[in-house]
């Protein structure tokens, strides 16, 4: 089974902080509701930062050392709260509009070592073979043992069309993969659609950005204007969430209007709310309401919704509310159970914290949080009922436990035996959407059933 990933991962190119979560910006809370200050623990840090600045070996800079301490503060609460530098608060408004620059791989840390959690389609990275629990040990030539995840992102980051060695440590390998990459603008292409054949239709959406529910919108009048639809299947595989206006808007689309789609709940006011497919939540600003061009037709296709354990976040959401109201059959495997609110609380000197400040509920009241969506269908990647491993929240160090469950429900439902994996190839990732694409032929299969079956009603 995979090892735990030591730390959230941080996107190259691709993704925002470790497995996508859904942003709130928000403002300083009020200083007159702040509690009191623990005069005794704060004469501890200045007793510690003195001794740091005569003693330390070397002279540190005053901001250094207060930059590390607040570093220190948030991560050590849970894997998604972080101090964001003026670099990395930039990166992440701009990550949300869908084009970054870097190498387009999500990565982790795990004993020193930067791992691969997920190469991103379609960019350098992928198409150099690199592969998901890859350990990169050089970059160039320095070695990543030592350095800090943000270090190491920021060195992997850099300029279009200039060119960084990776040195890869991977599992069954005996000598280390050296790997030259150029780097470029990656822009992720958030939906992707097509006509699995007549009269079933594909939709895929690879992660939440600002416009993704209304380019949803565009790809599905496409769709229907090829012709009748008898089914629909919504891919969510590998989609680790975004924005959550964003899931708002998708789930809205598929849903009665002023249904509840997602609600809050946290310890202030502002993070108690309730999300519902009104132009009110979804929208955030953008002109017009996208949503009434849909296709009526939309509201009541059969639809199947797949998901494996790299869906998290909004993708949880979507996925939670439409099982909740019935609206679509959820297949796959158990989702990540990213179930976490992050507030992006913006500081002096354009830098931020990114605070976790509630939790997600379905609309049935389920928590998301370390447990994840499970599937009404249960279907592994493979046909001999083998999927890859995958890190999930529950593996991750100091992950914020789940109150509704305080077991933190472990991965669920009676699927196939898995047998014994005897070689590395058995677990070669498997191409969405492709003739290989076992649980996309089963969703295919459940569709057409129900097809047959509304049929039969239909004839009596």
């Amino acid at each position: 089974m995979h090892s735990k990933i030591k730390q959230a991962g941080l996107v190259l190119a691709g993704i925002v902080t470790g497995v996508l979560i859904s942003l709130n910006f928000s403002a300083i809370a009020n200083k007159d509701s702040a509690a009191p200050l623990p005069y005794e623990e704060l004469r501890s840090f200045t007793d510690v930062f003195n001794a740091v600045k005569a003693g330390y070996v070397e002279p540190v800079d005053d901001k250094k050392l207060i930059t590390y301490a607040i570093s220190g503060m948030l991560s050590g609460l849970d894997p998604h709260s972080a101090y964001l530098d003026a670099d990395a608060f930039k990166d992440l408004q701009v990550n949300t509009q869908g084009e970054f620059g870097g190498l387009g791989i999500e990565v982790g840390m795990e004993d020193g070592f930067v791992k691969v959690v997920s190469p991103i389609e379609d960019t350098p990275a992928f198409r150099a073979g690199i592969k998901a629990g890859d350990l990169i040990v050089k970059l160039d030539e320095t070695p990543v043992k030592g350095m800090t995840l943000t270090d190491a992102v920021k060195r992997m980051r850099g300029k279009p069309k200039t060119q960084i060695t990776l040195t890869i440590a991977r599992k069954g390998e005996t000598k280390p993969i050296i790997v030259t990459l150029t780097r470029e603008i990656i822009k992720v292409q958030s939906v992707k659609s097509k006509m699995i054949e007549p009269g079933y239709a594909y939709l895929r959406l690879t992660q939440f950005q600002e416009d993704t529910a209304a380019t949803m919108v565009k790809h599905l009048d496409k769709l229907y204007k090829q012709g009748q639809i008898k089914g629909l299947v919504l891919d969510l595989r590998n989609d680790p969430g975004g924005l959550l206006h964003g899931a708002v808007g998708v789930a809205a689309a598929f849903l009665p209007p002023k249904a509840l789609v997602v609600s809050t709940d946290g310890r202030t006011e502002d993070a108690k709310r309730k999300y519902l497919a009104t132009p009110e939540d979804y929208l955030r600003g953008m002109k017009g309401d996208f949503l009434k061009d849909l296709p009526p037709a939309v509201k009541t296709v059969p639809m199947v919704v797949l998901v494996n354990a790299g869906s998290a976040s909004a993708s949880e959401i979507v996925a939670g509310a439409l099982q909740d109201h019935k609206r679509a059959i959820v297949m796959g495997t158990q989702t990540f159970g990213k179930g976490s609110v992050q507030s992006i609380l913006p500081l002096t000197g354009n830098t931020a914290i990114k605070l976790t400040t509630a939790r997600y509920y379905t609309p049935a009241g389920r928590s998301i949080q370390a447990k994840g969506i499970v599937p009404d269908i249960v279907v592994e990647e493979r046909p001999n009922g083998v999927s890859t491993p995958r890190l999930r929240e529950a593996d991750l160090d100091r992950h914020l436990g789940n109150d509704k469950d305080p077991e933190e429900a472990k991965p669920q439902g009676k699927g196939p035996a898995k047998p014994k994996v005897e070689a590395e190839e058995d677990l070669k990732p498997i191409e969405l959407a492709s003739k290989d694409d076992y649980q996309l032929a089963q969703a295919l299969n459940l569709l057409k059933g129900l097809q047959i079956v509304q049929s039969n009603h239909a004839a009596k």
